[in-house]
């Protein structure tokens, strides 16, 4: 995030309209929502565990317990199990006609 000054990007009677809420303070504008880039969309955090949840399905599929998987991942047996429901269900959204 940017410091930026008021003076130097708005237009000066927008400026002075905000002068009547808010002086001398740090104010944050945000991006437009459409702008905004996705929880983990930057730091490749997504794509990391998205490549986990297939990697933990192909697992299970190919005969590993829960409980090896567990044990490999370092997460919970629930978390497993939604892991494997999820990524099934949205591989069968995939390819389905």
């Amino acid at each position: 995030m940017n410091y930026k000054n008021g003076k130097d990007v708005l237009p000066p009677n927008l400026l002075k309209e905000l002068q009547h809420y808010i002086q001398g303070e740090l104010l944050y504008i945000p991006k437009p929502h459409s702008e905004r880039a996705a929880w983990g969309e930057k730091s490749g955090s997504r794509v990391m565990i998205k490549r986990r949840n297939e990697e933990i399905l192909q697992h299970y599929v190919s005969g590993s317990s829960v409980q090896e998987l567990e044990r490999k991942y370092h997460l919970s047996s629930e978390s497993i199990r939604k892991i494997i429901m999820k990524t099934r269900s949205a591989n069968t959204a995939v390819h389905a006609p």
